[in-house]
């Protein structure tokens, strides 16, 4: 296929306030994969990501890091762009909303909306969550906090601009009708239609008056602009436009081919920026997909529960196309995926050391051992032969068809199968057998042959979702033909066997992890427990409970060798206490001791055990002594 269309794409832009974890680098990986396969299809790509680097909470890290925003948000910025890297993800443009062509694009747009009569000045008077940049009506609050991460809002009151949403409302539900694909899938449509537009939108708050660190706003330089206004303009800012002459690149590119989304985003990108692009008189993105999250296990990523991977710390340990591999086959259309350490190299042994990497070792090394590296298309056909061919001609027509509506993990399926039914051909055929048969040296050159063309195949298909390990096959085999058609070799000539992916030693990995993430718990306590030169009042002290506790139970953790998991009964209740002490007491040296326990601390996982409080101790030079207590009951309170 061959055509010179254009195909613009662009990722969410990260927020800049803290180092990304894989759960947010699927979107940059997705959108990549969509990238180089649209390439491979002959168009002409553009694919834009970026840092999102105004608002209240990047003003506040920055005043805890003793830091000014800017100096804050270029550290971050950095570190996006480097973990973006890491992923082999080729982006043309990285955009940052400090870039200065952005800032002054975005003022001009404030005062075009403003002067049109789409953006009004008011109040706002409601609830705010910091983290998440939004406001809520009391009634939008679950349990008083908010319903998009859970955690506290504050009560804001403030003069600010509007965007007149409620002027647009029924223009967009009309584009909707007119363009029944531009949300994916169709459940975040229905959403969108059914939550917001029908019940009626309220006007978009897009000024903040309370802080500083945001683009002022041209006529009134009270205001800064809102993060929404900032943020979802960078898809055009960032390709020239501006309302007083845009760039021959934003005639070109514009409008977007595909927004590529997380789904807590999808109301921004389908109702907010429609309406923006509609009061700026522009086309709309031609779609936008909003795609699940990634989880570990059952939860949502968070630094708070302490079950944060990093996709570039993930990528050190197991490769870069390992880690595409998982979150491009892993992750469904339409529903949230998952990933733990263990499922993670339970499925990097199945798929690509065993099915991929076994396949493409053994096929070569046969062709060098049978027939000194070169195989022709022969003449030699059987039922098994038809069966793996036709087999080959549905896996194509199967990526095609997945990948053109964006179903990666389908696609990712069809091919593997195909890598499976290779495998099985080649127990079907015997080349081991054939071999010792002079007669049947043209069945084992066809056998072999047609390994190698469907190797061909899968490192084709394989090259927007692994493209290292698409690049080592066609190495490997000496050949760079990129036509996806079966037979379409005339012979192979191959290189030495090379193994694509090493089996991975799960219990041995596991442990090396458990082992790294004690240690770092070790040194964020150690860290926590320095004393400082800054006093506290008697009402900060008051607010720790110590509390009695009789160790009932003690052991090892078999993956953390200086965790001990310690039972403790409180008085009421028994609960779990990891403790960082194993190389300074046995188990048995501590059932049945009582020691004090920090009753109130909040929860957290080390090495997969919930710890529930912490145990004193004293730092004695590089040794450390628990304090014992004797002739006190468990539960009794200590002040």
């Amino acid at each position: 296929m061959s055509n010179n269309k254009k195909f613009y794409i662009t990722t969410a832009i990260a927020y800049a306030s803290s180092k990304p974890h894989i759960g947010n680098a699927y979107d940059i990986v997705l959108a990549d994969m969509i990238a180089r396969y649209k390439k491979q299809q002959g168009f002409d790509v553009f694919l834009m990501t970026g840092s999102d680097e105004h608002g209240q909470k990047i003003e506040e890290k920055a005043k805890e890091a003793g830091i000014t925003p800017k100096e804050y948000v270029d550290n971050a910025a950095g570190t996006i762009k480097e973990v973006w890297e890491s992923l082999n993800t080729n982006f043309d443009k990285f955009i940052r909303t400090t870039d200065q062509d952005h800032e002054k694009s975005v003022q001009k747009i404030f005062t075009k909306l403003y002067e049109q009569g789409d953006i009004y000045k008011g109040h706002y008077e409601g609830k705010y969550c910091v983290p998440c940049e939004s406001f809520f009506t009391p009634s939008q609050l679950i349990d008083g906090k908010c319903p998009d991460c859970g955690r506290e809002v504050i009560d804001s009151k403030e003069e600010a601009y509007f965007l007149k949403l409620s002027k647009y409302q029924d223009k967009l539900l009309e584009y909707y009708e007119q363009n029944p694909d531009f949300i994916k899938p169709d459940s975040r449509k229905n959403e969108m239609i059914n939550n917001f537009l029908k019940p009626g939108l309220s006007d978009l708050c897009v000024s903040r008056s309370s802080f500083t660190w945001g683009i002022p706003v041209e006529f009134d330089k009270k205001h800064v602009t809102y993060v929404w206004l900032d943020a979802l303009s960078n898809y055009i800012t960032g390709i020239g436009y501006n309302p007083e002459g845009s760039t021959e690149q934003f005639d070109k590119l514009w409008p977007a081919d595909l927004h590529v989304i997380g789904k807590d985003i999808v109301r921004f990108h389908t109702i907010y920026w429609p309406i923006i692009l509609m009061a700026l008189g522009l086309p709309l993105p031609k779609q936008v997909l909003g795609h699940p999250w990634v989880l570990v296990g059952e939860d949502k990523m968070s630094k708070s529960k302490g079950n944060v991977i990093y996709a570039d710390e993930l990528a050190k340990r197991f490769s870069v196309d390992a880690v595409r591999y998982y979150l491009l086959s892993e992750i469904p259309f339409t529903q949230d995926g998952t990933i733990t350490y263990e499922s993670f190299i339970t499925k990097f042994n199945a798929d690509l050391a065993n099915t991929l990497g076994n396949l493409v070792n053994r096929s070569i090394a046969m062709t060098n051992k049978y027939f000194g590296g070169t195989v022709t298309k022969g003449e030699s056909f059987d039922d098994f032969d038809a069966e793996l061919i036709n087999f080959a001609n549905d896996t194509i027509e199967k990526y095609y068809k997945y990948m053109d509506i964006y179903h990666n993990a389908e696609a990712v399926d069809a091919v593997m199968a195909l890598a499976k039914r290779c495998n099985k051909y080649i127990d079907e055929t015997a080349p081991w057998a054939l071999a010792k048969d002079e007669s049947q040296k043209d069945r084992l050159n066809a056998v072999l042959y047609n390994l190698l063309e469907c190797i061909r195949l899968l490192g084709i298909m394989l090259s927007p979702i692994m493209p290292d390990s698409s690049n080592s096959i066609k190495t490997q085999i000496c050949n760079n033909d990129t036509t996806l058609k079966v037979g379409k070799s005339e012979s192979f000539t191959v290189g030495t066997a090379t193994p694509l992916f090493a089996r991975i030693d799960m219990e041995k990995t596991l442990a090396e992890i458990a082992e790294e993430q004690a240690k770092i718990q070790a040194e964020k306590e150690k860290a926590e427990n320095v004393a400082t030169v800054a006093q506290i009042g008697i009402e900060d002290f008051a607010k720790v409970e110590l509390t009695a506790g009789k160790i009932v139970d003690c052991e090892a953790v078999p993956k953390a060798k200086k965790l001990l998991k310690l039972t403790i009964f409180d008085g009421k209740q028994n609960r779990t206490v990891a403790s960082g002490i194993a190389k300074f007491y046995t188990p048995e040296e501590l059932k049945g001791k009582t020691v004090i326990l920090v009753s109130n601390l909040k929860p957290a996982k080390l090495c997969g055990i919930e710890s529930q409080g912490m145990i004193l101790a004293a730092d004695c030079g590089e040794d450390v002594k628990v304090i014992f207590l004797e002739d006190i009951e468990a539960g009794s309170k200590i002040r």
